[in-house]
């Protein structure tokens, strides 16, 4: 194996020791014994990353707060906030992980 495999290797096991990433896999288990559960979440999160990616619509923060006002219920349900924010911060994580390699290395 090169020295890069056996970083990324190495990473990867370190990710999979992290708290957040246990804790996602936490979750996702537990929202996996709620079959329509998981797939209203599946749902709002289809809806979710569609609204974020309208970037140059007039209307989207007025379509953010309105999607916000319909799902704040859904989002209420302990089994659906706990797995949001599991995920929220499993991929802020990953997120990091990534700027961090990305400044580190010249682009240019």
């Amino acid at each position: 194996m090169s020295k890069i495999d056996n970083a990324v290797a190495e990473l990867i096991a370190a990710i999979k020791e992290s708290g957040q990433y246990l804790e996602y896999q936490r979750q996702k288990e537990k929202i996996n014994r709620f079959p329509e559960l998981k797939r209203q979440v599946t749902e709002y999160r289809l809806k979710n990353y569609h609204l974020q990616s309208m970037t140059n619509d007039e209307e989207l923060f007025h379509k953010i707060e309105e999607f916000e006002q319909e799902n704040e219920k859904f989002r209420e349900n302990p089994i659906v906030a706990d797995f949001l924010e599991a995920e929220l911060d499993f991929c802020r994580m990953m997120q990091s992980v990534n700027i961090r390699i990305t400044e580190a290395l010249d682009f240019e």
